[in-house]
């Protein structure tokens, strides 16, 4: 199948960021949510975007199918001063692969966050304190690609080391696009009971379950929640977030981070930030989103 015809960025796309964060008086931004894989699995994950695949549920043309280096540049370019890669396994025995490979990434990069990701699987609990030894500084878990349950007795290490750590996690837990068999706020409270200073970084805002996390958000204090794809036209299409919530939303704008899902978002990056922008939460709480928040949260 050829790949759909992308959202093309405007040719001064990288201008038109520079000057949103110059009229926020922002030298820069964070996003806490980009992905850059191994080409022979962002090759495949490409395939299934293409495919528009089950877990997507509608068209999904990639905007940014370029070279590694030309997405760093990218990225750069728009004044983004930290990302992450981000990968995460989708089965049994491939986490420790994809920490050495985003280990290697970060260290050739000094603007990449060193990532690291796991599994439910004999050994994670080891191979993830390794991790955090070897200096990552994020997690990635996808309940919904891995297809696991978050309370799986593999993961209670998993959880306390990271609790301990005080590591943020960046956690795709909600049901959009499409709901997994774990996936929802119902276990990820679970979680939190049993492991309550876990740094969890709520990923596409928990959507559709919106307000649930939120809730959650409000009531373990390092819950954090990341606006990748989140109130884009892209996705209110189809799971609007709830105006009645806005309130709410400011009132935690300190655990709100940006992300984006770079690459393979299905419009420009520059939809992304004016969406958030368009909320009219004010320059004091975009600021947060867009850069003061992440830098509190990851020591930059």
């Amino acid at each position: 199948m050829d790949a759909p015809t992308t959202n093309a960025p405007p040719a001064d796309e990288a201008a038109q960021i520079r000057a949103r964060l110059d009229s926020l008086r922002l030298p820069g931004m964070i996003d806490v949510h980009t992905h850059f894989m191994p080409q022979r699995v962002l090759a495949k994950v490409w395939a299934y975007f293409d495919s528009a695949g089950p877990l997507l549920g509608r068209p999904w043309p990639i905007t940014y199918r370029t070279s590694e280096e030309d997405r760093v540049a990218t990225l750069r370019s728009f004044g983004v001063r930290a990302f992450p890669s981000l990968n995460y396994p989708h089965k049994p025995g491939m986490a420790t692969f994809l920490n050495a490979w985003s280990a290697q990434f970060a260290a050739a990069h000094p603007d990449v966050l060193h990532s690291a990701t796991f599994h439910p699987e004999p050994g994670a609990a080891d191979y993830v304190r390794a991790a955090i030894e070897d200096g990552a500084v994020i997690f990635k878990a996808h309940v919904q690609v891995g297809d696991f349950d978050p309370l799986d007795a593999h993961l209670d290490g998993v959880w306390a080391a990271l609790e301990e750590s005080g590591i943020p996690v960046v956690l795709h837990a909600g049901s959009g696009p499409a709901p997994g068999t774990f996936t929802g706020p119902q276990r990820i409270q679970q979680v939190l009971e049993r492991y309550p200073d876990l740094v969890l970084v709520i990923a596409h805002m928990g959507m559709p379950e919106y307000g649930p996390f939120l809730d959650l958000c409000a009531r373990y204090p390092r819950v954090h929640l990341d606006t990748t794809m989140a109130f884009t036209a892209f996705t209110e299409e189809m799971m609007p977030f709830p105006k009645e919530r806005l309130d709410d939303l400011a009132a935690l704008g300190d655990r709100v981070v940006f992300g984006s899902d770079f690459p393979n978002i299905p419009y420009p990056y520059l939809t992304a930030i004016d969406a958030v922008i368009g909320l009219g939460l004010g320059d004091d709480w975009t600021r947060g989103v867009l850069h003061d928040n992440a830098a509190r949260l990851l020591g930059l």
